[in-house]
C-alpha cells in the first residue's frame, strides 16, 4: 500500500496529461497538492516540512526555471525586433543540394545550438523546415528529435548543473559520466531523423553524413568533459563542431554550403533590413560572456565557488548554492541588454516584448519548478523538526525510500536497465530532463546503494532517457505544430515517435546496465 501511495502523484499527473489533456503546469500543480496530502496523511509529514521542502525544490530549480524565464525574454526580444526573422532567412539558405546534410545541420547542429543558449527549436525550426519543402509531419517531428542529441546540455547545461548540485558531484565529473553515452545516442538520433524522412532507404543514403554528425556531436561532448572547463557550453561547442564538419563534407562533395535560390522577395527584403551579425548579437555576446566566466580561472573560481550565494532552507540540511552571478540565466539578461544599442528596439517594440514575455513566461516557469517541489516533498517526507534541525525518518516512513526498497526487491539485478525506462516516463510526465533528474536522483541513489550499482551511471542513464522523452512530449509537439498552423498533426507524430523513443531508450538502458 505504501508503494502504491508513493506512485499516486506520478500516476495522477500522467493521467491528467494523457487522458484529461491538462497542460503540464496544472497537472504538476495537482500532483504537488496530492503529494503534500499523501506525505501529511500517510508519512507523518507536517505541513511545515512539506511547504518548506517545496520552497527548497523551487530554489533548486532555478538553473532551469529561471533560465526558461530569461530565455523566453531573449527570444521574444529577438522576435519583436525582427532579428529572429533575419536569422530564419539565413538558415533557409543552408545545404539545399544535400538533404541529409541539411537535416543534420538544421535539426542537430543548429537545434542543439539554439537549445543550448535557451532558444526553443520546436518554435523556430518548423516554419523553416516547411519552407524548405518538408511535410508538416516531418517539420514537426525533426526539430523535436534533433536537439535531443545533446539534451543534457540544454539551457547552457542547466540539467547537468542540477545533477551536480543534487549529487554533490563536481560539474566536470558529472559531465564525464554523461558524455560517454553521447556518441551512441547522438548518432542514433541522426538515423532516427532520416528514418522519419524516408525510412530505411534514407538511412542507407545518408549513412556517412549521419555517422559524421552524430559522432562529432558525441565526441565533442566527451572532449569538453575530459578538458574539464566550459562544461555548460558543451551544447554550443558541439553544435558548432557538427555544423563545421557538415560544411567540410559539403565542400569535399563540391556542393554549395549556402544557396539563395529559394529566397522569396520578402526574404530578400528581410535580409537587407539587418546585418546577420547584428541579429545574432545577443547570442554572440551570451556565448562570449559564458566563455570568459567558465574558461578564465580567477573569474570562474570567484563566481562559482567563492560567491556561491548559498541559501539554507532545510534546517540542518545542506545549503543550496544558487550561484546567481555564475548561472546562465543572469548572463542571458545581461547579453540581451548589451545588444539593445545594436538592435535599437522602439518604444512600441519594448511594449510588445514586455507584454508577450509576461504572457508567455509564468506558466513555463511554474511547469519547470513544480516537479522539483514534488521531488523535494517526497525526499523529505517523514522528516521531523526537533531542536532546530530536521531528523531523518526510517526507511519505511519516507516516500522515496519506500519506493526504492520496493523497486530493489522487484527488479533486483536488472534495475540499472529499468532505470532508463523510468527516466523516459519521468521525462514524459515532467516535460524536461532536469525535472526527471529532480524526481529520480535520490531514488536512484538509495537503490544503487542497496544493489551495489554505480549510482552516477544509473542516474545518468535515467536522465538521458528523460531527455529522449522530448520527442513524445505533447506540449513540445503542440508548440511545434502551432508554429506552422498544423495543430492535430502532433498525434500522428507521437505514434511514430513513441516507437523511436522506446528503441533509443532500450539502447540507453543496455549501456546503463553494462556500465553500472
Amino acid at each position: 500500500m505504501d508503494i502504491l501511495l508513493t506512485l499516486v502523484p506520478v500516476l495522477l499527473v500522467l493521467g491528467l496529461l494523457i487522458i484529461a489533456r491538462w497542460p503540464a503546469d496544472l497537472s504538476g500543480l495537482a500532483g504537488w497538492i496530492v503529494t503534500i496530502a499523501i506525505a501529511y496523511l500517510f508519512f507523518n509529514t507536517s505541513l511545515e516540512v512539506g511547504l518548506t521542502a517545496s520552497l527548497a525544490g523551487l530554489i533548486a530549480s532555478f538553473p532551469v526555471s529561471l533560465m526558461v524565464v530569461t530565455s523566453i525574454f531573449q527570444i521574444t526580444f529577438l522576435e519583436c525586433t525582427g532579428a529572429l526573422k533575419r536569422i530564419v532567412v539565413f538558415v533557409k539558405t543552408i545545404a539545399l543540394r544535400d538533404q541529409t546534410v541539411q537535416i543534420m545541420i538544421i535539426n542537430m547542429g543548429i537545434g542543439t545550438l539554439l537549445v543550448a543558449v535557451g532558444a526553443t527549436p520546436v518554435s523556430i525550426l518548423p516554419p523553416i523546415m516547411l519552407a524548405l519543402g518538408y511535410s508538416t509531419f516531418v517539420a514537426v517531428a525533426l526539430p523535436a528529435l534533433g536537439y535531443d542529441a545533446l539534451c543534457t546540455y540544454a539551457l547552457l547545461g542547466g540539467a547537468l548543473v542540477i545533477f551536480s548540485d543534487m549529487t554533490g558531484t563536481p560539474l566536470n565529473e558529472a559531465a564525464l559520466v554523461f558524455s560517454k553515452f553521447m556518441p551512441i545516442i547522438s548518432t542514433m538520433i541522426g538515423f532516427g531523423m532520416l528514418f522519419i524522412v524516408g525510412g530505411w532507404a534514407k538511412m542507407r543514403e545518408g549513412f556517412v553524413p549521419c555517422l559524421l554528425a552524430g559522432s562529432t556531436m558525441g565526441l565533442t561532448a566527451m572532449a569538453v568533459a575530459h578538458i574539464g572547463h566550459g562544461v555548460v557550453l558543451t551544447g554550443v561547442i558541439a553544435g558548432m563542431a557538427t555544423i563545421i564538419v557538415m560544411m567540410l563534407y559539403l565542400k569535399l562533395n563540391k556542393h554549395p554550403i549556402l544557396d539563395r535560390s529559394q529566397l522569396t522577395p520578402q526574404d530578400i527584403a528581410t535580409e537587407q533590413s539587418m546585418p546577420l551579425l547584428t541579429a545574432l548579437a545577443p547570442w554572440i555576446i551570451l556565448v562570449s560572456c559564458c566563455l570568459i566566466i567558465n574558461f578564465w580561472p580567477p573569474l570562474y573560481n570567484f563566481l562559482f565557488k567563492e560567491l556561491a550565494m548559498a541559501v539554507e532552507i532545510i534546517p540542518g540540511g545542506k545549503p543550496l548554492n544558487t550561484r546567481m552571478l555564475w548561472n546562465a540565466y543572469t548572463w542571458v539578461i545581461i547579453s540581451t541588454l548589451i545588444a539593445v544599442p545594436l538592435l535599437k528596439p522602439t518604444k512600441a517594440q519594448w511594449k510588445e516584448i514586455l507584454t508577450k514575455w509576461l504572457k508567455r513566461a509564468p506558466r513555463p516557469f511554474f511547469s519547470a519548478a513544480v516537479f522539483f517541489s514534488i521531488a523535494y516533498v517526497m525526499m523529505y517526507s517523514g522528516y521531523t523538526p526537533q531542536n532546530g534541525v530536521w531528523n531523518p525518518p526510517g526507511l519505511e516512513t519516507n516516500m522515496i525510500s519506500v519506493l526504492a526498497l520496493g523497486s530493489a526487491e522487484v527488479f533486483n539485478g536488472v534495475y540499472s536497465a529499468i532505470a532508463a525506462y523510468l527516466g523516459l516516463l519521468g521525462g514524459f510526465v515532467s516535460g524536461s530532463e532536469a525535472s526527471t533528474i529532480a524526481l529520480f536522483t535520490k531514488y536512484n541513489e538509495i537503490i544503487s546503494d542497496l544493489l551495489k550499482f554505480d549510482f552516477l551511471t544509473v542516474a545518468a542513464g535515467t536522465a538521458i532517457a528523460g531527455g529522449l522523452a522530448s520527442v513524445i512530449s505533447p506540449a513540445k509537439l503542440q508548440n511545434a505544430a502551432a508554429t506552422i498552423d498544423a495543430l492535430g498533426i502532433e498525434s500522428k507524430v507521437i505514434k511514430v515517435a513513441v516507437v523511436i523513443s522506446i528503441v533509443f531508450t532500450s539502447v540507453a538502458a543496455l549501456l546503463t546496465f553494462i556500465w553500472a
